[in-house]
């Protein structure tokens, strides 16, 4: 950033908090937080508790993702009766004894990694988890689609692909209301973000950047917002209404199909079952035909025979006739 940029400083552990215009580029002497220096309590004189000091908190308002000629504030935090704050840039040399930082216009030259410490007594506390501040606008924006539809029922993998027609190596992808990016993969021109078995949590509104690795901290304008709706999976449950409530709209057309279908089903089943039932009774009317064979072949009664006259012997034919008499 060039010089004379003006920033609103304040000095947070003070009762009677006082605010100045200071140069971003000022180039404070270098401390090392766990340095101990009896001139910074500021002829204060107050009791350091017993035991470690506890880890500020750092974070930039409202966001640490600023557009380029945009405002921020960033702010650290300590525990009520601290000495003083410093406030540091990363790989730097810069550093203010201010618990808060007002930049009133985003440059390029103020993105990077700031950390915060403040001090009681004697002791200076353990650095502040370190803040990424980022400024956006420095590129064109980057598109933003989903496979295979931004509606999709929970269950299934979608992937969202942030795609630059210029050769960058590093994407983001940010959900509306997170304060971390989704995943950052490497690859050239595109990247591909999936969602495996997506919830209704995953719904929400997304948009991607692009940057270089070798500018980690100078990313391209968003893309235009994508919003990500997802669905209760279907389900094949028929819910009846309640009996005192006749059933209307949609769950009328469900609850008549429903009872279609059953009763096209019963109708089908019955008419089997009258089918095999007439085929059993038919076979038990029919005689066998094993029978009806057997009666064909059964042999005739034999005939009655005749009684032959007394006393007379017929001799000759089988029939009983003579040819002649003989004498």
């Amino acid at each position: 950033m060039s010089p004379g940029v003006p920033l609103l400083l304040g000095l947070g552990s003070s009762d009677n908090e006082t605010k100045s215009q200071l140069d971003f580029n000022s180039s404070n002497p270098g401390m090392d937080f766990s340095e101990e220096n009896p001139g910074l309590c500021l002829g204060q004189v107050i009791c350091a508790p017993e035991g470690p000091l506890s880890e500020p908190s750092l974070q930039a308002l409202p966001s640490s993702l600023v557009p380029l000629g945009r405002p921020v504030t960033i702010r650290c935090q300590g525990p009520p009766g601290a000495d003083l704050y410093r406030l540091e840039k990363l790989k730097s040399g810069r550093y203010f004894d201010q618990a808060e930082i007002f930049i009133s216009e985003m440059k390029r030259d103020q993105a990077g990694r700031y950390r915060c410490s403040y001090q009681i007594g004697m002791r200076w506390s353990p650095p502040s988890s370190q803040l990424e501040l980022v400024a956006t606008d420095t590129f064109p924006k980057p598109s933003l689609s989903a496979q295979p539809s931004t509606a999709v029922p929970a269950g299934v993998t979608v992937t969202l692909r942030c795609q630059s027609q210029y050769g960058f190596d590093q994407f983001a992808l940010y959900k509306e209301g997170d304060t971390r990016p989704f995943k950052t993969p490497e690859r050239w021109y595109r990247a591909d973000f999936p969602i495996v078995t997506v919830t209704a949590a995953h719904s929400g509104i997304y948009r991607c950047y692009s940057f270089s690795s070798a500018h980690p901290y100078l990313w391209s304008a968003p893309s235009d917002p994508l919003e990500l709706v997802v669905t209760e999976a279907s389900r094949n449950i028929t819910v009846l209404p309640k009996k005192s409530d006749p059933p209307t709209g949609l769950a009328l057309q469900h609850y008549t199909k429903g009872n279609l279908a059953r009763i096209c089903l019963g109708a089908v089943i019955l008419i089997l079952l009258v089918g095999l039932l007439a085929e059993d009774w038919h076979s038990r009317r029919k005689p066998p035909m094993m029978h009806r064979i057997r009666a064909a072949h059964r042999p005739l009664p034999p005939l009655p025979q005749t009684q032959k006259p007394k006393g007379r012997q017929d001799r000759g034919r089988p029939d009983g006739h003579n040819r002649g008499f003989r004498h």
